[in-house]
């Protein structure tokens, strides 16, 4: 009766570590760029993964797939909380029409892109999931001696629903990063 307790607890153990292991997010920002180009603080950003497996079968079926990405210029300070200076929400999404056989990139917030059609799948990902040129803030709108940085939250989720339900199932993703700490003056 012993040995059977104990396989019997050794079981429940083992399902509860299957249960509470965090699975695998496949989603990543590969490249975060900060750059003051045309006295401006210009961000760049590639991700991979941005159309994870778990989204593949309702894509070819037609659910359009949405990518967010939350964008925001922080000022550390020393010895008190970091200030939010700006933020930028840049949106995209990819719709797959069965008839055509085409996908189709379009922006819907955050930025004046032009729809992508293509009916390469490789090449509608590429398009989707590199974002150059956002404009964060002119740089004489900051203090010259501030120590800033840019923080990225990147989801992406079947037809915009990115809920605790749905990254669980595998049908939205969500990752962060944050990029060097940089001063606008420049430091001889």
């Amino acid at each position: 009766m012993r040995g059977l307790r104990l396989v019997y607890h050794l079981g429940a153990a083992a399902m509860v570590l299957a249960v509470a292991a965090p699975a695998r997010a496949e989603l990543r920002i590969s490249d975060l760029d900060v750059f003051l180009n045309d006295h401006e603080v210009t961000v760049h950003v590639v991700l991979l993964g941005v159309l994870p497996a778990g989204l593949s079968e309702g894509i070819q079926s037609g659910i359009p797939a949405h990518i967010r990405l939350d964008i925001e210029l922080w000022q550390y300070q020393r010895m008190l909380p970091d200030r939010l200076l700006v933020t930028k929400t840049v949106e995209r999404t990819l719709a797959y029409n069965v008839v055509t056989r085409e996908f189709k990139v379009a922006a819907l917030k955050g930025e004046p892109r032009l729809v992508h059609t293509t009916r390469d799948l490789r090449d509608a990902q590429r398009v989707l999931s590199d974002i150059r040129g956002v404009k964060m803030t002119p740089a004489a709108d900051l203090d010259p001696n501030a120590v800033i940085y840019v923080r990225v939250n990147a989801t992406t989720a079947l037809n915009g629903e990115n809920t605790f339900v749905a990254r669980m199932n595998g049908m939205a993703e969500q990752t962060t990063r944050q990029s060097d700490y940089r001063t606008i003056q420049r430091i001889q």
